[in-house]
């Protein structure tokens, strides 16, 4: 049974720093790429390859936001820095078995985090 769990979502200050998880179970994480999204739209906020090798953020968390990945740990993160409250939204991270770091089509998905940040 797949299953994608995100944690470390919380309530903190403009400006503060949280490090969302994600740790995956059921399909072979090695070779996936993996997302995070946000809000109910699912918006795309950043993506890694199967080997961490290539990322893709959006515009708005370049150089606050940063994805990384344990392969051994089958586990992905989210280290969210310089925080503001438009960031404000549940979280979101999923599963692509294409291996690569994508915007779109990916095949699983997690229950999501809350993040809140306020002013």
């Amino acid at each position: 049974q797949v299953q994608l769990v995100e944690s470390g979502g919380g309530l903190v200050q403009a400006g503060g720093s949280l490090r969302l998880s994600c740790a995956a179970s059921g399909f072979n994480f090695n070779t996936y790429g993996m997302g995070w999204f946000r809000r109910k739209e699912r918006e795309f906020v950043a993506a890694i390859s199967w080997s961490g090798g290539s990322t893709v953020y959006t515009d708005s968390v370049k150089g606050r936001f940063t994805i990384s990945r344990d392969n051994a740990k089958n586990t992905v993160y989210l280290q969210m820095n310089n925080l503001k409250p438009e960031d404000t939204a549940i979280y979101y991270c999923a599963a692509d078995r294409s291996g690569r770091a994508v915007v779109t089509e990916y095949d699983f998905w997690g229950q999501g985090t809350q993040v809140t940040v306020s002013s």
